[in-house]
């Protein structure tokens, strides 16, 4: 167990919060601000919401001693991201009319509503419940959306690997009642057995804890980027368990070296049995021995180099019963999504298209936002959301697709972008996030538009690169899991990584400090020039310039427990 320290300030918070309750609801029936009380705005992340405000209005409010542009972040929990068209619908009303009219699509495969302002917030969310959707745990200190591969065309490993996600995703939920009485008026039974959190306990976890499930060669959910991960194994078309890895985590903070982003580490495998009782051990593993103390701190990746990882092995091990095995082989060959129409079984179809940034919203040339909402009008399938913040429209039947068709054609749904543009991801930042250093959203599309010209220039403006961006380092875009990774620092300056593998299996190396946005084109344009001559068959960037030593195969305090791809681990 830990050594006794003094506690962080969240976790007095979650003490005393009656289990997540606060003074929440009383502070949704304060007219005179747009604000809830500090304590509350750290209770309502497990409830699915941060409270935030726009930072472009901050100066001028400020000189007009006005109070800041409040309004609220509302986080779906979509377990494997998987709605139904009347799903979709219910939640595009909510954004037309409680949220700022767009649908944002996550790298956890769920949905983000920004600008819900604090009388929006009740209703908004008592409609998503309607259509059996909900924000619990979609934030705070607990087990989130739990993502899952989006692989319709293989429909057996698909459905295994969602349903596990799903039962995991039951399992770990809170048991406490707040988010019922809060936001549908659930009352509570007077004289009832006191309410417990058997999995997390009080104060639930030290930091928030993410899971994937994935189902090779597909690696879009980043496996090796989470806390914890549970990656298929199949011997014919069966899958016979789960390679278990944890501790991987983006976050860091600038100028403090003893935080940095880490790769998982391969504990072992599990039968399909085992891997919800693994997850629940991990978790609470981290719940009993994580630091409580420093919350830049409190990741599972921190406990497990503290602890040291047999030490941990062991530790889950011996609250398992039944240990883990060794691991199985796996091999993964990508982590984007494939973008366009594919066959599926029994004469379905899938449709997958490309949602820049996750964004939905109507552009001019391309209505977005009005083209899926006529889609879901057919009920036709399923709509998958991807942790590359895509869109599938999964098992569409024999007898609407080509209504479907029609649709794609006529709001221009099938867009053919470079395979930089169609690899890239990038956080929400500013004008909302709190942490944000710089930009994300609103200048990854400029940026990738200037490399697709150098990328054209030396004729590879087909070829498929990761680049992903973020407004500061805590990692949310995971930029150190891409082979071009751009970290804010300070606004129009980034830190630049190169070097990560295609296929999610290394982390990037630091290559450029607070470079803008010449530098950074100036950075990487001689880099596209030498890769298109000089780059092996099949060879993929970041593998390229860690081969040609352009950046080094390790680099002190970002490449812990490295797993390399294949043809460089001589």
């Amino acid at each position: 167990m830990n050594e006794i320290r003094k506690l962080s300030a969240n976790e007095h918070i979650k003490t005393n919060s009656n289990l997540l309750r606060g003074t929440i609801a009383e502070g949704l029936t304060i007219g005179h601000t747009g604000a809830l009380a500090d304590d509350d705005t750290q209770l309502t992340k497990f409830h699915g919401i941060y409270q935030q405000d726009d930072r472009d209005l901050r100066a001028e409010r400020g000189k007009q001693r006005m109070e800041k542009a409040f309004s609220f972040m509302a986080r779906m929990r979509v377990p494997s991201g998987i709605l139904t068209p009347a799903q979709w619908l219910a939640a595009e009303k909510v954004a037309k009319e409680r949220a700022n009219g767009t649908l944002r699509l996550t790298t956890r495969q769920t949905i983000q509503y920004h600008g819900i302002i604090k009388s929006n917030l009740r209703p908004a969310i008592a409609e998503l419940s309607t259509a059996l959707l909900d924000t619990i745990a979609a934030c705070g200190d607990v087990n989130r959306n739990v993502v899952a591969s989006v692989d319709p065309w293989l429909p057996a490993g698909h459905k295994a690997v969602t349903r596990l996600a799903s039962d995991i995703a039951t399992h770990l939920l809170p048991r406490s009642r707040a988010w019922h009485e809060i936001w549908l008026g659930e009352e509570r039974v007077a004289g009832g057995e006191e309410e417990d959190e058997p999995i997390y306990g009080r104060t639930y976890l030290p930091r928030k804890f993410k899971i994937a499930v994935a189902l090779p060669p597909h690696n879009d959910v980043d496996v090796f980027a989470q806390d914890l991960s549970f990656v298929a194994i199949e011997k014919g078309r069966e899958i016979i368990g789960y390679n278990v890895i944890a501790g991987g985590g983006m976050g860091m903070t600038h100028g403090e070296p003893d935080t940095y982003p880490r790769s998982g580490s391969i504990l072992g495998f599990c039968p399909p049995e085992q891997a919800v009782d693994v997850a629940e051990k991990v978790v609470t593993t981290q719940r009993d021995f994580g630091d409580r103390s420093d919350r830049k701190h409190a990741r599972l990746k921190y406990t497990i180099d503290r602890m040291g990882l047999d030490a941990f092995i062991a530790e889950v091990n011996a609250r398992l019963g039944t240990p883990l095995q060794p691991a199985q082989e796996m091999v993964f060959t990508s982590t984007g999504d494939r973008l366009g129409w594919a066959k599926g079984e029994k004469g379905t179809s899938h449709f997958s298209l490309y949602v820049e940034n996750g964004r939905v919203t109507d552009l001019p040339g391309r209505p977005l936002m009005r083209g899926l909402h006529a889609i879901a009008k057919l009920d036709a399938g399923r709509f998958i959301i991807t942790a590359n913040q895509n869109l599938v429209i999964a098992d569409i039947p024999a007898s609407k697709r080509d209504a479907v068709a029609a649709l794609v054609e006529e709001y221009k749904l099938d867009q053919t972008v470079s395979g930089l543009r169609q690899n890239a991801v990038a956080c929400v930042a500013l004008p909302t996030c709190g942490l944000s250093l710089a930009e994300s959203e609103r200048y990854l599309p400029h940026l990738v538009t200037r490399l697709e010209a150098a990328l054209e220039t030396v004729g590879l403006r087909d070829k498929e690169i990761t680049i992903r961006m973020t407004g500061c380092p805590n990692g949310c875009a995971r930029p150190y899991m891409a082979e071009i990774g751009l970290v804010g620092r300070t606004p129009g300056l980034y830190n630049l990584y190169i070097g990560a593998a295609h296929e999610g299996t290394r982390l990037s190396k630091l290559y450029k400090r607070d470079v803008g946005d010449d530098a950074i084109v100036a950075a990487l344009a001689p880099l596209f020039a030498a890769y298109a001559a000089e780059r092996r068959d099949g060879e993929h960037f970041g593998d390229f310039v860690v081969r040609t030593g352009v950046v080094a195969r390790t680099h002190e305090g970002l490449d812990f427990h490295e797993n390399l791809s294949p043809e460089l681990r001589s």
